[in-house]
Protein backbone atom coordinates (compact mmCIF):
# COMPACT_ATOMS: atom_id res chain seq x y z
CA UNK A 1 0.00 0.00 0.00
CA UNK A 2 1.15 3.51 -1.03
CA UNK A 3 2.37 5.88 1.95
CA UNK A 4 1.64 9.24 0.11
CA UNK A 5 3.08 11.00 2.88
CA UNK A 6 6.35 8.89 2.87
CA UNK A 7 6.39 9.52 -1.22
CA UNK A 8 5.59 13.20 -1.07
CA UNK A 9 8.32 13.88 1.30
CA UNK A 10 10.73 11.84 -1.61
CA UNK A 11 9.24 13.87 -3.86
CA UNK A 12 10.19 17.07 -2.58
CA UNK A 13 13.22 16.40 -1.37
CA UNK A 14 14.81 16.92 -4.86
CA UNK A 15 17.76 19.99 -4.92
CA UNK A 16 16.87 22.85 -7.06
CA UNK A 17 18.91 22.13 -10.55
CA UNK A 18 20.68 24.91 -12.86
CA UNK A 19 17.82 26.21 -15.08
CA UNK A 20 18.84 26.33 -18.70
CA UNK A 21 17.94 28.05 -21.60
CA UNK A 22 14.28 28.12 -22.73
CA UNK A 23 13.50 25.86 -26.69
CA UNK A 24 10.18 27.22 -28.05
CA UNK A 25 8.53 24.16 -26.40
CA UNK A 26 9.90 25.48 -22.79
CA UNK A 27 8.97 29.02 -24.21
CA UNK A 28 5.27 28.13 -24.79
CA UNK A 29 4.48 26.03 -22.03
CA UNK A 30 5.47 28.79 -20.00
CA UNK A 31 3.43 30.98 -21.28
CA UNK A 32 1.00 28.45 -20.92
CA UNK A 33 1.17 28.25 -17.42
CA UNK A 34 1.72 32.27 -16.88
CA UNK A 35 -0.87 33.16 -19.05
CA UNK A 36 -3.25 30.34 -19.18
CA UNK A 37 -4.44 27.78 -16.55
CA UNK A 38 -1.66 25.38 -17.87
CA UNK A 39 -1.32 23.31 -21.20
CA UNK A 40 -3.75 20.65 -22.28
CA UNK A 41 -2.27 17.46 -24.19
CA UNK A 42 0.19 18.61 -27.10
CA UNK A 43 -0.70 22.82 -26.48
CA UNK A 44 2.88 23.38 -25.85
CA UNK A 45 3.70 21.79 -29.36
CA UNK A 46 1.11 23.48 -31.42
CA UNK A 47 1.88 26.97 -29.97
CA UNK A 48 5.29 26.83 -30.43
CA UNK A 49 4.45 25.50 -34.17
CA UNK A 50 1.94 28.68 -34.00
CA UNK A 51 4.84 31.22 -32.42
CA UNK A 52 4.53 31.69 -29.02
CA UNK A 53 4.17 35.86 -29.36
CA UNK A 54 1.80 35.36 -32.16
CA UNK A 55 -0.54 32.85 -29.41
CA UNK A 56 -0.15 35.60 -26.95
CA UNK A 57 -1.28 38.64 -29.32
CA UNK A 58 -4.00 36.13 -29.94
CA UNK A 59 -5.11 36.20 -26.14
CA UNK A 60 -4.52 39.73 -25.92
CA UNK A 61 -7.38 39.79 -28.90
CA UNK A 62 -9.61 37.71 -27.12
CA UNK A 63 -12.93 38.61 -28.84
CA UNK A 64 -11.92 37.44 -32.19
CA UNK A 65 -11.13 33.83 -30.23
CA UNK A 66 -14.13 31.38 -31.14
CA UNK A 67 -15.17 30.31 -27.62
CA UNK A 68 -18.06 28.17 -28.91
CA UNK A 69 -17.67 25.18 -26.55
CA UNK A 70 -17.19 27.45 -23.49
CA UNK A 71 -20.80 29.14 -24.81
CA UNK A 72 -22.41 25.66 -24.79
CA UNK A 73 -21.31 24.73 -21.06
CA UNK A 74 -22.59 28.47 -19.84
CA UNK A 75 -26.14 27.59 -21.05
CA UNK A 76 -25.89 24.52 -18.26
CA UNK A 77 -25.69 27.23 -15.25
CA UNK A 78 -29.06 28.53 -14.38
CA UNK A 79 -27.01 31.31 -12.36
CA UNK A 80 -26.74 33.02 -15.67
CA UNK A 81 -29.90 33.14 -16.42
CA UNK A 82 -30.98 35.46 -13.40
CA UNK A 83 -30.28 38.86 -13.33
CA UNK A 84 -29.52 41.18 -10.13
CA UNK A 85 -33.05 42.11 -9.97
CA UNK A 86 -34.39 38.61 -10.21
CA UNK A 87 -32.08 37.60 -7.23
CA UNK A 88 -32.34 40.75 -5.33
CA UNK A 89 -36.21 39.56 -5.04
CA UNK A 90 -35.42 35.72 -4.69
CA UNK A 91 -33.04 36.46 -1.51
CA UNK A 92 -35.71 38.96 -0.20
CA UNK A 93 -38.33 36.08 0.04
CA UNK A 94 -35.73 33.82 1.30
CA UNK A 95 -35.07 36.31 3.99
CA UNK A 96 -38.69 37.21 4.78
CA UNK A 97 -39.37 33.52 5.18
CA UNK A 98 -36.69 32.44 7.54
CA UNK A 99 -37.37 35.23 9.79
CA UNK A 100 -41.22 34.16 9.77
CA UNK A 101 -40.08 30.91 10.69
CA UNK A 102 -37.91 31.76 13.58
CA UNK A 103 -40.72 33.99 14.95
CA UNK A 104 -42.76 30.47 14.74
CA UNK A 105 -40.23 28.74 16.30
CA UNK A 106 -39.58 31.59 19.34
CA UNK A 107 -43.47 31.44 19.53
CA UNK A 108 -43.95 27.57 20.12
CA UNK A 109 -40.76 26.39 21.20
CA UNK A 110 -40.55 23.99 18.42
CA UNK A 111 -37.11 24.57 16.47
CA UNK A 112 -37.63 21.36 14.49
CA UNK A 113 -39.99 23.65 11.99
CA UNK A 114 -36.54 25.46 11.15
CA UNK A 115 -33.84 22.20 11.23
CA UNK A 116 -36.48 20.94 8.20
CA UNK A 117 -37.02 24.43 6.14
CA UNK A 118 -34.14 25.84 4.55
CA UNK A 119 -35.35 28.89 3.43
CA UNK A 120 -31.88 30.23 2.02
CA UNK A 121 -30.51 26.98 0.41
CA UNK A 122 -31.40 28.14 -2.95
CA UNK A 123 -28.41 30.93 -2.21
CA UNK A 124 -26.13 28.14 -1.38
CA UNK A 125 -26.82 26.40 -4.33
CA UNK A 126 -26.65 29.35 -6.27
CA UNK A 127 -23.56 30.04 -4.87
CA UNK A 128 -21.67 26.86 -5.80
CA UNK A 129 -22.82 27.20 -8.92
CA UNK A 130 -21.18 30.66 -8.98
CA UNK A 131 -18.22 28.86 -8.20
CA UNK A 132 -18.02 25.79 -10.35
CA UNK A 133 -18.79 27.97 -12.83
CA UNK A 134 -15.54 29.89 -12.78
CA UNK A 135 -13.72 26.50 -12.41
CA UNK A 136 -15.51 25.29 -16.27
CA UNK A 137 -14.49 28.84 -18.00
CA UNK A 138 -10.75 28.55 -16.60
CA UNK A 139 -10.86 24.95 -17.48
CA UNK A 140 -12.39 24.88 -21.23
CA UNK A 141 -12.30 28.72 -22.44
CA UNK A 142 -10.05 29.10 -25.55
CA UNK A 143 -9.51 32.77 -24.02
CA UNK A 144 -7.52 31.79 -21.43
CA UNK A 145 -5.64 34.86 -20.39
CA UNK A 146 -9.42 37.12 -20.27
CA UNK A 147 -9.76 34.12 -17.60
CA UNK A 148 -6.62 34.62 -16.00
CA UNK A 149 -7.18 38.34 -15.65
CA UNK A 150 -10.99 38.06 -14.50
CA UNK A 151 -9.50 35.96 -11.67
CA UNK A 152 -7.01 38.59 -11.05
CA UNK A 153 -9.31 41.35 -11.14
CA UNK A 154 -11.87 39.84 -9.48
CA UNK A 155 -9.51 39.26 -6.28
CA UNK A 156 -7.99 42.91 -6.69
CA UNK A 157 -10.92 43.95 -6.00
CA UNK A 158 -12.34 41.56 -3.63
CA UNK A 159 -16.09 41.26 -2.45
CA UNK A 160 -16.96 38.56 -0.05
CA UNK A 161 -20.04 36.77 -0.84
CA UNK A 162 -20.84 35.81 2.53
CA UNK A 163 -21.89 39.18 3.41
CA UNK A 164 -25.43 39.94 3.40
CA UNK A 165 -26.47 41.16 0.11
CA UNK A 166 -24.14 40.24 -1.51
CA UNK A 167 -24.73 37.17 -2.01
CA UNK A 168 -27.37 38.08 -4.87
CA UNK A 169 -24.73 41.19 -5.71
CA UNK A 170 -21.99 38.96 -6.82
CA UNK A 171 -23.04 37.66 -9.29
CA UNK A 172 -23.94 40.48 -11.34
CA UNK A 173 -20.32 42.32 -10.33
CA UNK A 174 -18.79 39.42 -11.74
CA UNK A 175 -20.73 39.42 -14.94
CA UNK A 176 -21.17 42.59 -15.53
CA UNK A 177 -18.69 44.61 -13.71
CA UNK A 178 -15.19 42.66 -13.63
CA UNK A 179 -15.47 40.42 -17.24
CA UNK A 180 -15.86 42.87 -19.81
CA UNK A 181 -13.30 44.79 -18.88
CA UNK A 182 -10.72 42.47 -17.49
CA UNK A 183 -8.66 43.69 -21.02
CA UNK A 184 -9.71 46.86 -21.02
CA UNK A 185 -8.69 49.90 -19.35
CA UNK A 186 -8.03 50.47 -15.74
CA UNK A 187 -9.54 53.39 -14.94
CA UNK A 188 -12.73 51.81 -16.89
CA UNK A 189 -12.71 49.30 -14.47
CA UNK A 190 -12.44 51.24 -11.62
CA UNK A 191 -15.23 53.22 -12.05
CA UNK A 192 -16.95 50.20 -12.63
CA UNK A 193 -16.04 48.67 -9.49
CA UNK A 194 -16.90 51.93 -7.35
CA UNK A 195 -20.41 51.94 -8.79
CA UNK A 196 -21.43 48.51 -8.44
CA UNK A 197 -23.40 47.50 -5.74
CA UNK A 198 -21.60 44.33 -4.53
CA UNK A 199 -18.50 46.52 -3.72
CA UNK A 200 -20.49 49.67 -2.25
CA UNK A 201 -22.59 46.84 -0.28
CA UNK A 202 -18.99 44.65 0.88
CA UNK A 203 -17.33 48.40 1.79
CA UNK A 204 -20.25 49.68 3.25
CA UNK A 205 -20.33 53.10 1.11
CA UNK A 206 -24.02 52.11 0.73
CA UNK A 207 -24.63 53.82 4.10
CA UNK A 208 -22.36 56.57 3.72
CA UNK A 209 -23.90 60.19 4.43
CA UNK A 210 -23.17 63.41 5.17
CA UNK A 211 -23.41 63.88 8.69
CA UNK A 212 -27.05 65.87 9.30
CA UNK A 213 -28.25 64.98 6.00
CA UNK A 214 -31.58 63.45 5.73
CA UNK A 215 -33.74 61.73 2.72
CA UNK A 216 -36.79 64.48 1.27
CA UNK A 217 -39.16 61.48 2.31
CA UNK A 218 -39.85 58.46 3.71
CA UNK A 219 -37.18 56.18 2.68
CA UNK A 220 -36.82 52.65 3.78
CA UNK A 221 -32.95 51.41 4.02
CA UNK A 222 -32.70 47.83 3.04
CA UNK A 223 -31.40 46.47 6.12
CA UNK A 224 -30.14 42.42 6.16
CA UNK A 225 -30.21 42.98 2.41
CA UNK A 226 -28.69 46.34 1.63
CA UNK A 227 -27.69 49.48 2.91
CA UNK A 228 -28.77 49.16 6.18
CA UNK A 229 -29.15 52.04 8.75
CA UNK A 230 -27.22 55.62 7.54
CA UNK A 231 -25.36 56.65 10.54
CA UNK A 232 -22.80 59.39 8.73
CA UNK A 233 -19.74 58.95 6.65
CA UNK A 234 -18.18 55.48 6.24
CA UNK A 235 -14.67 56.01 4.94
CA UNK A 236 -14.14 51.67 4.59
CA UNK A 237 -14.17 52.35 1.11
CA UNK A 238 -12.13 55.53 0.64
CA UNK A 239 -9.48 53.51 2.55
CA UNK A 240 -9.66 50.62 0.69
CA UNK A 241 -9.81 52.28 -2.88
CA UNK A 242 -6.23 53.56 -2.21
CA UNK A 243 -4.75 51.00 -0.46
CA UNK A 244 -5.35 48.31 -2.44
CA UNK A 245 -7.42 49.62 -5.24
CA UNK A 246 -5.09 52.15 -6.75
CA UNK A 247 -2.05 53.82 -4.77
CA UNK A 248 -0.76 51.22 -2.16
CA UNK A 249 -0.32 51.58 1.16
CA UNK A 250 2.81 53.47 0.30
CA UNK A 251 0.87 55.73 -1.94
CA UNK A 252 1.24 58.79 0.31
CA UNK A 253 -1.82 59.43 0.86
CA UNK A 254 -2.83 60.82 5.00
CA UNK A 255 -5.56 60.25 7.14
CA UNK A 256 -6.99 63.21 5.87
CA UNK A 257 -6.99 62.58 2.60
CA UNK A 258 -9.21 59.00 3.29
CA UNK A 259 -11.69 61.68 5.13
CA UNK A 260 -12.24 63.81 2.28
CA UNK A 261 -12.15 60.65 -0.13
CA UNK A 262 -15.33 59.36 2.24
CA UNK A 263 -17.03 62.62 1.96
CA UNK A 264 -16.72 62.56 -1.80
CA UNK A 265 -18.56 59.47 -1.95
CA UNK A 266 -21.30 60.01 0.11
CA UNK A 267 -24.07 59.49 -1.74
CA UNK A 268 -22.98 56.43 -3.72
CA UNK A 269 -25.16 54.33 -2.88
CA UNK A 270 -28.01 51.34 -4.07
CA UNK A 271 -31.63 51.12 -4.85
CA UNK A 272 -34.18 48.53 -2.71
CA UNK A 273 -34.51 45.22 -4.16
CA UNK A 274 -37.89 45.67 -5.66
CA UNK A 275 -36.06 48.58 -7.30
CA UNK A 276 -33.63 46.32 -8.73
CA UNK A 277 -30.64 46.79 -6.28
CA UNK A 278 -28.80 48.99 -8.80
CA UNK A 279 -26.29 51.89 -8.24
CA UNK A 280 -27.84 55.21 -7.32
CA UNK A 281 -26.59 58.32 -6.13
CA UNK A 282 -28.20 60.15 -3.47
CA UNK A 283 -27.89 64.08 -3.99
CA UNK A 284 -29.49 64.89 -0.59
CA UNK A 285 -26.83 62.28 1.51
CA UNK A 286 -23.80 63.95 -0.71
CA UNK A 287 -21.23 66.24 1.02
CA UNK A 288 -21.28 69.66 -1.25
CA UNK A 289 -18.24 70.87 0.32
CA UNK A 290 -15.04 71.13 -1.68
CA UNK A 291 -12.37 68.82 -1.09
CA UNK A 292 -8.60 68.50 -1.41
CA UNK A 293 -7.13 64.95 -1.91
CA UNK A 294 -3.35 64.75 -2.45
CA UNK A 295 -3.37 68.20 -2.83
CA UNK A 296 -5.36 67.90 -5.77
CA UNK A 297 -8.60 70.44 -5.02
CA UNK A 298 -11.89 69.39 -6.11
CA UNK A 299 -15.24 71.22 -6.14
CA UNK A 300 -18.53 70.31 -5.57
CA UNK A 301 -20.12 67.96 -8.16
CA UNK A 302 -22.39 65.57 -7.12
CA UNK A 303 -21.61 61.99 -8.62
CA UNK A 304 -19.31 63.48 -10.85
CA UNK A 305 -16.97 64.65 -8.30
CA UNK A 306 -16.06 60.97 -7.62
CA UNK A 307 -16.15 60.07 -11.13
CA UNK A 308 -13.28 62.63 -11.35
CA UNK A 309 -11.51 61.43 -8.26
CA UNK A 310 -11.30 57.82 -9.93
CA UNK A 311 -10.03 58.63 -13.32
CA UNK A 312 -7.56 60.84 -11.04
CA UNK A 313 -6.30 58.16 -8.88
CA UNK A 314 -6.10 55.64 -11.73
CA UNK A 315 -3.13 57.87 -13.61
CA UNK A 316 -1.44 58.56 -10.29
CA UNK A 317 2.04 57.22 -10.71
CA UNK A 318 1.38 55.34 -7.40
CA UNK A 319 -1.55 53.81 -8.70
CA UNK A 320 0.66 52.36 -11.98
CA UNK A 321 3.50 50.95 -9.63
CA UNK A 322 1.25 49.55 -7.17
CA UNK A 323 -1.48 47.51 -9.80
CA UNK A 324 1.74 47.21 -12.44
CA UNK A 325 3.97 45.28 -9.09
CA UNK A 326 0.73 43.06 -8.53
CA UNK A 327 0.33 42.20 -11.67
CA UNK A 328 4.15 41.31 -12.64
CA UNK A 329 3.67 39.49 -9.28
CA UNK A 330 0.77 37.54 -10.89
CA UNK A 331 2.75 36.87 -14.33
CA UNK A 332 6.12 36.70 -13.54
CA UNK A 333 7.37 36.06 -9.88
CA UNK A 334 6.54 36.35 -5.93
CA UNK A 335 9.21 39.44 -5.93
CA UNK A 336 8.33 41.22 -9.36
CA UNK A 337 11.57 42.62 -10.84
CA UNK A 338 12.06 45.48 -11.39
CA UNK A 339 12.52 45.97 -14.93
CA UNK A 340 9.31 44.44 -15.40
CA UNK A 341 7.49 46.78 -13.12
CA UNK A 342 9.35 49.72 -15.35
CA UNK A 343 7.93 48.61 -18.51
CA UNK A 344 4.65 47.90 -17.37
CA UNK A 345 4.35 51.49 -15.60
CA UNK A 346 5.98 52.94 -19.04
CA UNK A 347 2.98 51.58 -21.00
CA UNK A 348 0.31 52.48 -18.84
CA UNK A 349 1.85 55.95 -19.12
CA UNK A 350 1.57 55.97 -22.62
CA UNK A 351 -1.65 54.06 -23.14
CA UNK A 352 -3.50 55.88 -20.00
CA UNK A 353 -3.63 52.45 -18.00
CA UNK A 354 -4.56 50.10 -21.34
CA UNK A 355 -4.54 46.47 -20.05
CA UNK A 356 -3.46 44.84 -22.76
CA UNK A 357 -0.61 47.76 -23.61
CA UNK A 358 0.42 47.15 -19.79
CA UNK A 359 0.23 43.40 -20.44
CA UNK A 360 2.04 43.38 -23.79
CA UNK A 361 4.49 45.66 -21.98
CA UNK A 362 4.86 42.59 -19.07
CA UNK A 363 5.40 39.51 -21.50
CA UNK A 364 7.99 41.34 -23.57
CA UNK A 365 10.33 42.29 -21.09
CA UNK A 366 13.05 39.95 -20.37
CA UNK A 367 12.49 39.55 -17.33
CA UNK A 368 9.01 37.20 -18.18
CA UNK A 369 11.42 35.09 -20.17
CA UNK A 370 14.56 34.64 -18.34
CA UNK A 371 14.91 31.08 -17.32
CA UNK A 372 15.08 32.03 -13.51
CA UNK A 373 11.54 32.65 -13.17
CA UNK A 374 10.52 29.59 -15.15
CA UNK A 375 8.82 26.92 -12.93
CA UNK A 376 9.97 29.17 -10.05
CA UNK A 377 6.27 30.37 -8.84
CA UNK A 378 3.83 28.04 -6.53
CA UNK A 379 0.36 27.57 -7.97
CA UNK A 380 -2.76 28.97 -5.82
CA UNK A 381 -5.16 26.11 -5.32
CA UNK A 382 -7.20 27.50 -7.71
CA UNK A 383 -4.78 27.13 -10.85
CA UNK A 384 -3.72 23.98 -9.09
CA UNK A 385 -6.82 21.75 -9.84
CA UNK A 386 -7.42 23.77 -13.52
CA UNK A 387 -4.23 22.83 -14.44
CA UNK A 388 -4.69 19.99 -13.61
CA UNK A 389 -8.24 19.04 -14.61
CA UNK A 390 -6.98 20.32 -18.12
CA UNK A 391 -3.62 18.53 -18.18
CA UNK A 392 -5.92 15.12 -17.51
CA UNK A 393 -8.22 15.80 -19.89
CA UNK A 394 -11.24 16.28 -17.24
CA UNK A 395 -14.17 17.06 -18.21
CA UNK A 396 -15.33 19.36 -15.19
CA UNK A 397 -19.23 19.47 -14.53
CA UNK A 398 -22.42 21.50 -13.72
CA UNK A 399 -21.66 20.12 -10.01
CA UNK A 400 -19.99 21.48 -7.28
CA UNK A 401 -17.08 19.42 -6.83
CA UNK A 402 -13.79 20.98 -8.24
CA UNK A 403 -14.94 23.92 -6.63
CA UNK A 404 -15.47 22.29 -3.48
CA UNK A 405 -11.58 21.00 -3.54
CA UNK A 406 -10.13 23.95 -4.29
CA UNK A 407 -12.23 25.36 -0.96
CA UNK A 408 -10.41 21.66 1.04
CA UNK A 409 -7.14 23.44 -0.09
CA UNK A 410 -7.49 26.32 1.45
CA UNK A 411 -9.24 29.22 -1.81
CA UNK A 412 -12.75 28.34 -1.44
CA UNK A 413 -13.84 30.94 -4.39
CA UNK A 414 -15.41 34.44 -3.47
CA UNK A 415 -15.18 33.58 -0.25
CA UNK A 416 -12.22 35.52 1.57
CA UNK A 417 -13.47 38.37 3.82
CA UNK A 418 -10.84 40.69 4.05
CA UNK A 419 -10.82 43.11 1.00
CA UNK A 420 -6.80 42.28 0.55
CA UNK A 421 -7.66 39.14 -1.87
CA UNK A 422 -6.43 36.11 -1.55
CA UNK A 423 -2.63 35.83 -1.88
CA UNK A 424 -0.55 35.06 -4.52
CA UNK A 425 2.90 34.07 -3.31
CA UNK A 426 4.42 31.01 -2.38
CA UNK A 427 5.08 31.58 0.86
CA UNK A 428 1.37 31.53 1.67
CA UNK A 429 0.30 28.46 0.17
CA UNK A 430 3.15 25.76 0.67
CA UNK A 431 3.39 23.89 3.83
CA UNK A 432 3.44 20.13 4.22
CA UNK A 433 -0.39 20.14 5.12
CA UNK A 434 -1.32 22.31 1.78
CA UNK A 435 1.32 19.46 -0.41
CA UNK A 436 -0.56 16.61 1.16
CA UNK A 437 -3.91 17.70 0.48
CA UNK A 438 -2.90 18.44 -3.08
CA UNK A 439 -1.60 14.97 -3.42
CA UNK A 440 -5.14 13.70 -2.23
CA UNK A 441 -6.49 15.91 -4.77
CA UNK A 442 -3.99 14.94 -7.54
CA UNK A 443 -5.00 10.96 -7.17
CA UNK A 444 -8.40 12.12 -7.22
CA UNK A 445 -8.11 13.76 -10.63
CA UNK A 446 -5.74 11.02 -12.02
CA UNK A 447 -8.96 8.67 -12.25
CA UNK A 448 -10.93 10.85 -14.11
CA UNK A 449 -7.42 10.77 -16.38
CA UNK A 450 -8.40 10.55 -20.31
CA UNK A 451 -4.77 12.24 -21.72
CA UNK A 452 -2.97 9.10 -20.93
CA UNK A 453 -3.48 5.43 -22.69
CA UNK A 454 -3.40 2.51 -20.79
CA UNK A 455 0.19 1.31 -21.07
CA UNK A 456 1.69 -2.00 -19.79
CA UNK A 457 5.28 -1.05 -19.54
CA UNK A 458 5.85 1.60 -16.80
CA UNK A 459 8.63 3.30 -18.37
CA UNK A 460 6.49 4.17 -21.51
CA UNK A 461 3.73 5.18 -19.28
CA UNK A 462 6.09 7.86 -17.32
CA UNK A 463 7.62 9.02 -20.61
CA UNK A 464 4.08 9.98 -21.82
CA UNK A 465 2.73 11.49 -18.96
CA UNK A 466 6.07 13.50 -18.98
CA UNK A 467 5.52 14.10 -22.20
CA UNK A 468 1.32 14.66 -22.44
CA UNK A 469 0.64 16.31 -18.98
CA UNK A 470 4.11 17.93 -18.46
CA UNK A 471 5.82 18.90 -22.11
CA UNK A 472 9.03 17.25 -21.40
CA UNK A 473 9.51 19.45 -17.65
CA UNK A 474 9.47 16.34 -14.95
CA UNK A 475 12.75 16.24 -13.05
CA UNK A 476 14.56 12.52 -13.14
CA UNK A 477 14.52 12.48 -9.75
CA UNK A 478 10.45 12.38 -10.43
CA UNK A 479 10.45 9.94 -12.61
CA UNK A 480 12.25 7.29 -10.43
CA UNK A 481 10.06 7.93 -7.30
CA UNK A 482 7.18 7.02 -9.50
CA UNK A 483 8.98 4.27 -11.10
CA UNK A 484 9.55 3.31 -7.58
CA UNK A 485 6.19 3.28 -6.67
CA UNK A 486 5.19 1.12 -9.67
CA UNK A 487 7.37 -1.50 -9.08
CA UNK A 488 5.04 -3.97 -7.48
CA UNK A 489 1.61 -2.88 -9.37
CA UNK A 490 0.83 -5.36 -12.38
CA UNK A 491 -2.37 -3.90 -12.89
CA UNK A 492 -2.02 -1.55 -16.05
CA UNK A 493 -5.03 1.07 -14.89
CA UNK A 494 -4.05 1.15 -11.59
CA UNK A 495 -0.29 1.92 -13.10
CA UNK A 496 -1.93 4.80 -14.82
CA UNK A 497 -3.82 6.45 -12.19
CA UNK A 498 -1.11 6.03 -9.49
CA UNK A 499 1.64 7.70 -11.74
CA UNK A 500 -0.70 10.08 -12.86
CA UNK A 501 -1.61 11.04 -9.68
CA UNK A 502 1.71 11.26 -8.20
CA UNK A 503 3.01 13.71 -11.13
CA UNK A 504 0.01 15.95 -10.52
CA UNK A 505 0.73 15.78 -6.88
CA UNK A 506 4.79 16.34 -7.14
CA UNK A 507 6.77 19.33 -6.88
CA UNK A 508 7.53 19.59 -10.96
CA UNK A 509 3.64 19.98 -11.59
CA UNK A 510 2.71 22.35 -8.52
CA UNK A 511 5.13 24.93 -9.78
CA UNK A 512 4.71 27.30 -12.92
Amino acid sequence: MLSIVATLCVLTAQAPGVAPALTPRDSAFHALNRLAYGARPGEADSVAKVGVMRWIEQQLDADHIPDSRLAAREREFKILDYDRADLAGRYRDAVQERQRLQREAAATGDSSRMRGARPMQEFRELGGELQQLAIVRAAISERQLREVMVDFWTNHFNVFVGKGADRFLLPSYIEETIRPRALGRFEDLLIATARSPAMLFYLDNAQSVAPGSSPPGPLSALRRGGTGVRRGINENYARELMELHTLGVDGGYTQQDVINVARMFTGWSIEQPDRGAGFVFHDWAHDQGDKVVLGQKFKSDGEDEGIRLLKFLANQHATMHHVSAKLCARLVADEPPDGCVDAAVAAWQKTHGDIRAVLRAIVTSPDFWTPQVVRAKVKTPFEFVVSAVRAAGVEPDDTPRLAQMVARLGEPLYQQPAPTGYAETEAHWVNSGALLARMNAAMAIAKECSSIPTIDDHAQLVDQIDQRLMAGTMSPHTKTVILEQLTDIADPQQAKTLAVGLALGGPDFQKQ
